[in-house]
């Protein structure tokens, strides 16, 4: 920037400068400057043959005030480069937070073209040293109701009030400014509005997007007939999720990157997503008031998930969010492997092909060495000393040691993962002296061990020997409080409980609809399926979405287990 003294007629405000009220209250500057001068530039940048004044209006107010008066004439200015606009929205809204404090519409409005000039939340809060809540408080007072806004601006609304109603919706606010209106009606204020906005109680029939006539619910009006309301309003939900499932299968077949049902009741803040279009991965997210009220949100993602596209597009590949957490992948890999060495036990023929092979090949864990079974979480852990192909395998342990007669030897246990070796010629000794058939029972347990947890390996054998991993594997609380992705779990009940059930509660918490899985594993609600146990603990392994990284079957197992034989 330069400075440079410019003329009082060449100078205008820049539409950029972000103080809109206020800026004429300028007594106390004219008398600073009638007798001290400009103390401080005025921040400017060229606007064709003139200048446009970015920051210090009330400074210029206060000059033409002098002018008139014949005190003043050139004024000193920096002058910034052109084209800049969101350098000259951050430097005029900075000076201004310096100064005379700014009015929230203001701060709002400054905020927002700052948000449209690319900056982020995070961005705002950090050059100027607020909070990014507080940054979001503002930009939430955009959706209010223009009335509304201009009012708050005037003072003739209460802060509370304004905040409240920064959480409703259109219709919501458009109705509520209706009412401020009407003399003759009531307003609902303070914790009244929030009632009025968030109680749920009352249901327009407005809000269905199913066939009411058809639906057969019993409806309400008011005295005047302006709306109809639901008699029932909990018969007025299972219908109702029913059409929002509906709505998701149409978005899905559309095309649509995917279809995100919000928790009832949430909030979608569009300052935390980004416009994105179908045809680069746009998701839809579907959100619904606690009065039924849907919203279609079409064309957004996250802002962590525009980033890793913005970076897929530079060259790197796209990183799509796992069906399956790590601890759940950690928890499911656990109980298969014990099922299916379990088994191992009863092949010792498969077991010598399986030892040639790591021979010939060799693994990550052949020295010999065992799986130390390492659980992500103590409740893990605990869970699979509840399976029964576990208890089995280590009583078999026991049973290995007393038959080398090795009970005061490391050999066998894994403390460390691994096997302390003892004397080569002591075991060469006490193997020499059993049959053969118990040398085979060795090198299944040595071998079974020493298969690595989560590798493909596992999954060949579990196909290969029929594996029923359920029959080992009891569904315990830690399964369903490491169960998070909502597609799964709706899909499970489906399964279990039958689609209508899954469509009825498509919107209900996570936790709402694994209540209903474990309602009918015990008997309380009626089941479609008996015996049902979920898709991962299958065999072949499988998910409920294309996001499971579950691999396809293996191909030749049946020529495997031929050979074998």
């Amino acid at each position: 920037m330069t400075l440079q003294h410019i003329n009082i007629e060449d100078l205008t405000v820049s539409p950029l400068n972000v103080r809109k009220y206020g800026a004429r209250d300028c007594a106390d500057l004219v008398t600073s400057i009638r007798s001290l001068g400009v103390l401080q530039p005025l921040l400017v940048r060229p606007s064709g043959d003139s200048f446009e004044v970015v920051a210090g209006q009330r400074r210029l107010n206060a000059c033409r005030i002098l002018a008139e008066e014949g005190d003043i004439d050139l004024i000193p200015c920096l002058v910034m480069a052109e084209g800049d606009d969101a350098t000259a929205i951050e430097a005029s809204l900075a000076e201004n937070i310096e100064r005379l404090p700014m009015s929230e519409v203001d701060q709002y409005k400054a905020f927002a073209k700052l948000v449209k000039e690319g900056r982020t939340v995070e961005d705002i809060a950090v050059t100027f040293g607020i909070t990014e809540r507080m940054v979001s408080q503002r930009l939430a007072l955009g959706r209010l109701h223009a009335p509304i806004l201009t009012a708050y601006r005037k003072g003739d609304l209460h802060a509370r009030d304004v905040r409240n109603l920064t959480m409703a919706t259109p219709k919501q606010q458009k109705a509520w400014w209706a009412l401020v209106k009407d003399e003759d009606s009531y307003v609902p204020t303070g914790q009244r509005l929030k009632d009025w906005l968030f109680g749920g109680e009352h249901i327009p029939v407005s809000h269905a997007l199913f066939d009411v006539e058809q639906s057969g619910l019993a409806i309400v009006t008011d005295l005047f007939g302006d709306e109809a309301y639901f008699a029932d309003s909990e018969a007025f939900w299972p219908l109702q999720n029913a059409a929002i499932a509906e709505c998701v299968e149409a978005y899905r077949a559309g095309g649509w990157g995917d279809v995100i049902v919000m928790d009832v009741g949430a909030f979608f803040a569009t300052w935390d997503y980004r416009s994105t279009p179908k045809s680069k991965g746009g998701k839809v997210f579907i959100t619904c008031t606690t009065q039924g009220e849907v919203a279609f949100h079409e064309g957004y993602l996250t802002s962590a998930e525009a980033k890793r596209l913005e970076k897929a597009e530079a060259g790197a590949p796209p990183v799509e969010k796992p069906e399956l957490t790590k601890a759940m992948q950690n928890y499911l890999s656990l109980h298969r492997h014990a099922a299916v060495r379990h088994d191992l036990l009863d092949a010792p023929n498969m077991t010598l092909r399986l030892i040639a092979a790591h021979m010939i090949a060799g693994s990550s864990l052949w020295a010999v060495k065992a799986d130390p079974q390492k659980a992500a979480k103590p409740e893990i852990a605990e869970s699979l000393e509840t399976n029964t192909a576990q208890q089995a395998f280590e009583t078999e342990r026991q049973a290995i040691k007393t038959l080398l007669d090795m009970d005061d030897v490391a050999l066998l246990d894994k403390p460390d993962g691994y096997y302390p070796r003892p004397s080569l010629v002591e075991v060469f000794g006490k193997l020499a002296e059993l049959a053969d058939g118990e040398v085979l029972r060795v090198l299944a347990f040595l071998m079974a061990d020493s298969l690595a947890v989560g590798c493909e390996l596992v999954e060949v054998l579990a196909q290969t020997l029929n594996t029923d991993i359920t029959a080992a594997w009891t569904m315990d609380d830690t399964f369903f409080d490491l169960l998070r992705d909502k597609q799964a779990i709706n899909s499970m009940v489906a399964e279990i409980a039958g689609e209508n059930a899954a469509k009825e509660h498509i919107t209900a918490s996570a936790k709402v609809q694994k209540s209903i899985i474990k309602a009918c594993l015990d008997g309380t609600r009626t089941v479609k399926v008996k015996n049902w146990r979920p898709r991962y603990m299958a065999t072949p392994q499988q998910g409920y979405s294309t996001r499971s990284g579950f691999a396809d079957p293996v191909h030749g197992i049946e020529d495997i287990a031929i050979a074998a034989e």
